[in-house]
């Protein structure tokens, strides 16, 4: 899910885009986006891959039990799957030219920024390297009953 539908309520074709580029990053990575969360850091699989991604070491997302691809086609993958899921929804490509980078070596693909929804809320990537070790969740509800006169 898009990080403008989750917040506002807001769909469009680059929501699309955004599904398909966290699709895209799961089956290389072999790992489910819902549910991963990186032990070291608090990451969700987007926030990981960007990390890996930012460090150079992109190939280490890469599912073990893939051992036929080749690493460049490899990058060229995680980069246009960290394309589609930016946070900005004009920074974002529309299908067609993800479908033309998909099919071709020639086309340049632009250097991503850091995906949407990579941590969890009131998180930023630098405030995960000082993370407290606590775990647990605090959660509230207020229900209200309303009678007919």
């Amino acid at each position: 899910m898009s990080p403008e539908y989750a917040m506002n309520g807001t769909f469009s074709m680059k929501s699309d885009v955004f599904s398909f580029g966290v699709l895209l990053l799961e089956i290389i990575s072999g790992k489910r986006n819902k549910g991963f969360c990186d032990s070291d850091s608090n990451l969700n699989l987007l926030g990981h891959v960007w990390r890996k991604w930012e460090q150079g070491r992109g190939l280490e997302i890469v599912d073990v039990i893939d051992t036929t691809s080749r690493p460049r086609e490899i990058l060229r993958c995680i980069q246009i799957g960290l394309w589609c899921v930016q946070e900005l929804v004009e920074d974002r490509p529309v299908m067609s030219s993800v479908v033309l980078t998909l099919g071709s070596e020639q086309v340049l693909i632009p250097q991503p920024k850091q995906p949407g929804y990579c941590l969890g809320s009131g998180s930023s990537l630098d405030d995960t390297k000082h993370r407290d070790d606590e775990a647990g969740t605090f959660n509230q509800i207020t229900k209200s009953i309303i009678d007919a006169r």
